[in-house]
């Protein structure tokens, strides 16, 4: 077991759950994790059900489209699973360009909390860049979004898309608060092309000033893409991530 709380979002080895997915869930066990956020979860419950408990990891938070879909199957599989707050990872980058957009992003994630509260299911939102690219009167959309949500609706920050996006990782998270419960901490020279991701603690991004300005979050290690050893690259990251919250 790591010596802080971390977490590590499975889509960082989707190749690996492709091809061996017990193996890949004892890999990252063997790793030290408790914490995960499953990837595919709704068509391989069953499987995840299994594996889960029996490696001793917890999936305390999932990733999955929530707005415009049936949540039927979903809250079924999340309560099955015993997953605490299920996060829509992207809603239409058309919608973030306008007040009124954003407004009724926060419409939507506000009804879907609503909704899934009696489950016992929180409901988040996790950004990539353009959300902080596209400015509203000056202010980042997911700024102008997070002063529109509901109280009980929270925000897994993607530090790294933040800054592509043009932003400032730290003095926006000051600004969000505790609004934000879960961190996606990755590391790179902070651009669009995702296979120039490597391990926490080995690119540009500023990740003491980030973890110290959401004390409070929970750090998710993620890579949308590595051209080497991702394992390794989790490793290096659980490593560095110790070093500096240990």
């Amino acid at each position: 077991m790591t010596t802080v709380p971390l977490s590590v979002q499975l889509y960082t080895v989707r190749e690996a759950i492709a091809a061996d997915l017990p193996g890949t869930l004892r890999r990252i066990a063997d790793l030290g994790f408790t914490q995960v956020e499953p990837w595919g979860f709704v068509e391989r419950v069953d499987e995840y059900a299994e594996l889960l408990p029996a490696l001793g990891l917890a999936p305390t938070s999932a990733h999955a489209r929530l707005v415009g879909q049936d949540l039927g199957p979903i809250v079924a599989a999340a309560k099955r699973l015993g997953i605490g707050t299920l996060i829509d990872p992207h809603i239409d980058d058309a919608r973030w360009t306008t007040r009124d957009g954003v407004e009724g992003v926060a419409a939507d994630l506000n009804a879907i909390a609503a909704e899934l509260a009696p489950e016992g299911i929180a409901v988040g939102y996790h950004n990539h860049a353009f959300e902080l690219e596209n400015l509203i009167d000056g202010v980042p959309a997911l700024e102008v979004l997070a002063g529109h949500l509901s109280p009980e609706v929270v925000l897994e920050v993607d530090t790294y898309w933040v800054e592509v996006g043009g932003q400032d990782a730290p003095e926006l998270l000051g600004r969000l608060g505790d609004r934000v419960r879960f961190l996606h901490v990755k590391d790179g020279p902070i651009t669009k092309d995702d296979a120039q991701q490597v391990a926490v603690g080995a690119g540009s991004m500023p990740v003491v000033e980030i973890l110290r300005a959401a004390p409070r979050a929970l750090p998710v290690i993620e890579l949308d893409d590595h051209t080497g050893d991702v394992f390794t690259a989790i490793a290096d990251s659980v490593a560095y991530l110790e070093s500096v919250l240990g």
